[in-house]
């Protein structure tokens, strides 16, 4: 059909998670790569390295730090169905049953595998759903969109992720699309769909209320094995899809499955509600244009705090605690302390002495500021 694509070679298989659920499009680096710890990494990230060029090591949670996931899972399992059922159902309406679904690594993975089920369980279709790399300031992984145009011509493609933070992979994707359609003369939608869109930049969403997904508290354990993606030419050839570690030392702590099906139980139980609140709000639906209202809080935070780079803000309950991880931190900002849904990002502050301080004026929970290092 598109005679100037070439042919990509099918992936050896990488993962935890059944073929059945999702089919990463990514390259095993665990051989070429090893893991830096978080000071090293953001010395050489502020010196001008990229991130996607090295692999943080993974957190590995102390006991009650596990505790706290079960705990916020089971507490959280149903609204998480619920966004599941909404942004699941606003997919099939609009794109039908001829589409692929294609979350971006590796926060986007989980979400992608209960929207998948969730099609499944409603309109009893299964479609195809794989998991592929975009970078910020590298863009998206064309080798693994080449790999998805000869194995679903004709299909629509539906991009998604886990939640929105101030919108840089959305305007990441936006760029991406773009550039394809310039090389190879095929377009893409570039709407992104996410579970929670406290950023108003997602054109489908479950909720925009910055809640806890429960699969950011933790890493590699809840995604499938999988390293946040990397990208480094002296390790990723021409013709390779992007890379990422396969963690398969950490089989025996592996959360993934028991995430996707502690919440899959509660998908009969929201399906009425779902329509319900389709058919009462119709402006959760099918055509909601993003006002990227996040964006501007974030400018608002970057003048009060006297912050050089936007990049050092993280908001949301899933980018602070990415910060709290994978990043070495300056402050966390929160609108209310009391919010369970930031248990976990105190607890990770504490452990990590970082500062915590109230910050009502914000439509997000909490916000991450990583710290400037001084040259």
């Amino acid at each position: 059909m598109f005679s100037n694509i070439p042919v990509i070679t099918a992936p050896a298989p990488i993962g935890s998670y059944s073929p059945d659920d999702v089919v990463f499009l990514l390259k095993d680096i665990g051989d070429y790569v090893q893991e830096q710890g978080n000071l090293e990494r953001e010395q050489a990230m502020q010196s001008g390295r990229h991130y996607s060029e090295m692999l943080p090591i993974e957190y590995r949670p102390p006991g009650n730090y596990i505790d706290l996931f079960h705990r916020s899972l089971q507490s959280g399992a149903v609204r998480i169905a619920l966004a599941t059922a909404l942004v699941a159902r606003q997919i099939f309406e609009k794109d039908g049953p001829k589409t692929v679904l294609v979350s971006l690594a590796r926060a986007g993975t989980p979400v992608g595998i209960l929207i998948k089920r969730y099609i499944q369980h409603f309109y009893q279709q299964n479609l195809a759903h794989y998991s592929i790399s975009i970078i910020r300031d590298r863009g998206i992984d064309q080798n693994a969109l080449l790999y998805l145009l000869q194995q679903h011509p004709g299909d629509k493609i539906r991009f998604i992720d886990g939640w929105t933070g101030k919108g840089a992979i959305t305007k990441e994707l936006i760029t991406a699309m773009a550039a394809f359609k310039q090389k190879y003369g095929v377009a893409l939608n570039a709407e992104l769909a996410v579970l929670a869109d406290p950023g108003y930049c997602a054109h489908i969403f479950g909720t925009r209320d910055d809640f806890l997904i429960p699969s950011a508290c933790l890493n590699a354990t809840v995604c499938g094995l999988v390293s946040r993606t990397f990208y480094r030419p002296d390790v990723i050839a021409p013709t390779d899809f992007h890379g990422a570690k396969y963690y398969r030392n950490l089989a025996s702590e592996d959360l993934s499955r028991l995430f996707i099906e502690q919440i899959v139980t509660h998908f009969a139980a929201v399906d009425q509600e779902a329509s319900r609140i389709i058919k009462a709000q119709p402006a959760i639906g099918l055509d909601n244009a993003p006002t990227w209202s996040g964006l501007k809080e974030i400018t608002t935070i970057k003048k009060e705090f006297n912050i050089d780079n936007i990049n050092f803000i993280k908001p949301g309950v899933g980018e602070t605690t990415r910060v709290l991880l994978r990043r070495v931190p300056w402050k966390i900002l929160v609108k209310n302390s009391g919010n369970p849904d930031l248990e976990h990002v105190l607890l990770l502050a504490k452990e990590r002495n970082v500062p915590v301080e109230e910050y009502s004026q914000m439509t997000y929970s909490c916000c991450g500021l990583i710290k400037a290092m001084k040259n």
